[in-house]
C-alpha cells in the first residue's frame, strides 16, 4: 500500500494542486500524539485551511459557532446549538435559500464521531476517511474523468452548504465535488471564486492517485494536439488527425 505522503505528493504533482490535500478522519477516540484543538473556529469549514499545515483533533464543542457543521457531522449539539440551528434554518427558510423540503437532501454522517481530526494527508498519523482537495475547473476536469472511470458515473455537484461534502463521500463511498456556499467563502480565505471542492473516500484515493496520473499525462498530451489542430486549420491547412499526431511527435 502507499504511504499518505506518497499519495499527497502524487495528487498534488498531477493535478499541479496550489493546495495541500487535506485528510479528514471521524473518530470515537483521540489517538495518540494528535493535539487537540486550541482556540476558536467561527466554523467547520475553517479547519479545513488550518489543516493544511497542522494535524489536530476538533470535538463538537469546536465546532459550537457552526450549527449547520455539526448537524452535517452528525456531531452531539448543545441546546444552544440546537437554538442556533433552528434560527438558521427559519432564516434560511425565508429567503427561501433553504426550504423545509430542503433540509432532508442535505447529506448528514451515517456514523456518530467523538472526534473529527484533521491535517495535511503527507502528515496525517492516522488513516483517514475522506480526502480533501481545494481545485480549480481544469483540476475538476480530471477529477471528474477519475471519478467517472472508477465510479461508473459522475460525481454529484454540490451546492450549500459545503461541509455536507464531507458526509457525501464517507456515506456513499464514491467521489464528491461541492461548489462551495456562501458561507465556506466568507470563513475560509483560501476558498476563492476560482475555487472549488473535491472529496475523495480515502479507501479509493490511492487508486484515484494512479488513475490521476495517467489522466493528466494524457490531458497534457491530448492539449497539445489539440492546439496544433487550431493552429493548423486557423492558417488555411487541412490536417488529417495523423497529420496533426505526426506534428505532435515532430
Amino acid at each position: 500500500m502507499r504511504s499518505y505522503s506518497d499519495i499527497a505528493r502524487s495528487l498534488t504533482q498531477s493535478l499541479r494542486l496550489k493546495q495541500p490535500p487535506v485528510a479528514v478522519c471521524l473518530a470515537d477516540h483521540l489517538p495518540e500524539g494528535v493535539e487537540p484543538w486550541a482556540g476558536q473556529s467561527p466554523a467547520g469549514c475553517r479547519f479545513w485551511q488550518e489543516a493544511q499545515t497542522r494535524v489536530f483533533a476538533t470535538r463538537a464543542p469546536d465546532h459550537r459557532f457552526c450549527s449547520i457543521g455539526l448537524y452535517t457531522h452528525n456531531l452531539d449539539m448543545s441546546l444552544e446549538a440546537r437554538t442556533d440551528l433552528a434560527d438558521a434554518l427559519q432564516v434560511f427558510a425565508d429567503l427561501t435559500y433553504v426550504r423545509e423540503q430542503d433540509v432532508a437532501a442535505i447529506p448528514v454522517l451515517a456514523d456518530k464521531p467523538a472526534y473529527v481530526i484533521y491535517g495535511p494527508l503527507a502528515e496525517i498519523p492516522v488513516a483517514p476517511d475522506v480526502v480533501l482537495l481545494f481545485v480549480q475547473a481544469s483540476q475538476t476536469l480530471i477529477l471528474s474523468e477519475a471519478s467517472q472511470q472508477m465510479e461508473g458515473g459522475m460525481p454529484p455537484a454540490m451546492g450549500r452548504p459545503a461541509c455536507a461534502i464531507i458526509p457525501q463521500a464517507r456515506n456513499t463511498g464514491r467521489s464528491a465535488l461541492s461548489l462551495g456556499c456562501c458561507g465556506a467563502r466568507a470563513y475560509l480565505d483560501v476558498l476563492t471564486d476560482d475555487v472549488a471542492l473535491y472529496a475523495v473516500p480515502a479507501a479509493s484515493v490511492g487508486a484515484f492517485a494512479d488513475r490521476l496520473e495517467a489522466l493528466s499525462g494524457a490531458n497534457s498530451l491530448l492539449t497539445k494536439f489539440h492546439q496544433i489542430r487550431r493552429r493548423d486549420i486557423e492558417s488555411g491547412k487541412a490536417p488529417t488527425v495523423k497529420d496533426s499526431l505526426g506534428a505532435l511527435q515532430a
